[in-house]
């Protein structure tokens, strides 16, 4: 069964955030900046960084280093008030295409999805597709009830910085 939500609603593109099958998630939003901007936002670590971490959450970047290149690697360190040690979160990037697609493996867990980043523009918008494969239904049940939560307020800060960067 697909479910499908909206969030975010005071933006002018919605996040949308949809399981599509058992295994994987889709989650789209449209951006009113052209493409170069939006995987430039994506691609650069410092940018990334600035945005990715949702607001809300309480966490801070510890350390990181993201070579975003096709066969480079990643490593986000984040701290937590809730968590005793710093959580990190790394992968491979299996293929990056500028403007185009980024593609990653998230390994820190034998659950980690494999994540693919579409970049689409038309009259100057950007629209984003991220796809998320993970290897288990019970490791997309779990992404939806922690991580995936925090998607349509990640995007949302994309959008902001966007703008406030236009």
């Amino acid at each position: 069964m697909t479910q499908a939500h909206q969030a975010s609603t005071t933006a002018k593109h919605p996040t949308t955030v949809e399981r599509k099958s058992d295994r994987e998630l889709i989650v789209t939003r449209t951006f009113n900046a052209p493409v170069h901007r939006v995987f430039k936002a994506w691609s650069t670590p410092d940018l990334f960084i600035s945005w990715w971490i949702p607001k809300s959450a309480g966490m801070s970047v510890v350390s990181y280093d993201m070579d975003i290149r096709t066969g480079g690697t990643y490593r986000l360190v984040f701290s937590h008030p809730a968590f005793e040690k710093p959580m990190a979160f790394f992968g491979t990037y299996k293929e990056v295409i500028p403007d185009k697609c980024i593609q990653w493996t998230n390994e820190e867990s034998y659950q980690g999805a494999v994540t693919t980043v579409t970049f689409e523009e038309h009259d100057g918008k950007t629209h984003v597709t991220l796809h998320e494969i993970y290897p288990t239904k019970e490791a997309l049940e779990e992404a939806l009830a922690g991580s995936a939560e925090g998607l349509p307020e990640q995007f949302a800060q994309l959008d902001d910085w966007l703008a406030d960067n236009a």
